[in-house]
């Protein structure tokens, strides 16, 4: 179904009906099984597909069969603790699975635009630092528009300010359209399967040709409230921040902790959805698509003011984040 359509058709659904089922494409195959485990079961996309037969619901997989496809032991028989291990794992994932389903129930994925003073009533009156901040903010912001808490806030925060920014803006979405068009092109040539990634790429470039057709925001609103959509988004912006940290890894290299390499990192703390993201990610996101980004830091420091950083510094913003300790969301002046 077409983007266009499937937005159409999402309105007259409701968009605030929240969809816990991860998208699942329709043909079987190698590829088909990563972009599931991808946007799903938070696996990287540089990591290789483990060649599995086809089959339509990647769940019906039980511990049993995985432990089939296990390699033997030492001594020549499946080791029983590696099978209690991995029905371990099912039960842990089962588990954050629910958690999810109940975070999706309260939170859409992005929320309608409100009033900046619904952060009060998140904050006992009595929180005097919490308080202040948000009186503090007020002086500088009237709205904020809330993400779902599920570790891509970051990614879909940005993509929707800054697409909801382009609806007003031509001439800025003209020069956002041509490098989008590019960068899958850049991300191939870093080493990324074309065939992986295009379907990410090609969600991304719908919403931004979506923004072209100067679609009510109700229709954009409506796509990243999509599952699917969202999440392929999220894919692609990740796949983003991750090619540039990868191009600069000179520069990047020295800020990475615990002796691993800028590839390492990607691999374990960008490319994977769910991963929640700081100041390098933001950096290079901001870098990769020459878009400058200004984040409030809201937490319990000293001082009766929020601080502010700008990715890069002295560029002019246009896409405004409210930073809580491991969230995101959207500010409006």
């Amino acid at each position: 179904m077409a983007l266009r359509s499937r937005v159409k058709s999402l309105r007259t659904q409701g968009i605030n009906q929240p969809k816990v089922t991860p998208r699942w494409p329709q043909a079987n195959g190698e590829e088909q099984l990563r972009h599931y485990y991808i946007t799903s079961r938070k696996l990287p996309l540089s990591e290789p597909v483990v060649s599995l037969p086809a089959f339509t619901d990647p769940d019906a997989f039980s511990a049993g069969e995985f432990a089939k496809m296990e390699p033997e032991g030492p001594r020549g028989g499946r080791e029983e603790e590696g099978v209690n291990c991995l029905a371990y794992d099912e039960a842990i994932m089962a588990q954050q699975d629910r958690i999810q389903q109940e975070i999706a129930v309260q939170n859409p994925l992005v929320s309608d635009r409100l009033e900046l003073s619904v952060l009060y009533k998140e904050y006992a009156n009595d929180d005097y630092v919490y308080q202040q901040k948000i009186k503090d903010l007020h002086k500088k912001y009237t709205h904020i528009r809330k993400t779902r808490p599920d570790g891509n806030c970051f990614y879909r925060a940005f993509g929707f300010s800054h697409l909801e920014a382009l609806l007003d803006d031509s001439k800025e979405l003209a020069r956002f359209k041509a490098i989008a068009a590019k960068s899958k092109e850049d991300l191939v040539n870093q080493g990324f399967t074309e065939f992986t990634i295009e379907d990410f790429h090609n969600t991304f470039m719908d919403l931004i040709e979506l923004v072209e057709k100067r679609v009510p925001l109700t229709d954009l609103l409506a796509a990243f409230n999509d599952q699917g959509i969202s999440d392929y988004l999220v894919v692609y912006l990740r796949l983003l921040t991750s090619g540039y940290l990868q191009r600069e890894h000179h520069f990047f290299e020295h800020f990475i902790e615990g002796g691993r390499t800028v590839k390492e990192f990607c691999q374990q703390e960008v490319e994977p959805m769910a991963k929640e993201s700081d100041h390098i990610h933001i950096i290079a996101l901001a870098q990769a698509l020459h878009v400058s980004i200004l984040v409030e830091y809201m937490d319990r420091g000293e001082g009766g003011s929020t601080n502010h950083h700008i990715f890069p510094e002295g560029s002019d913003p246009n896409v405004f984040l409210l930073y809580r300790p491991g969230h995101y969301d959207i500010l409006y002046k």
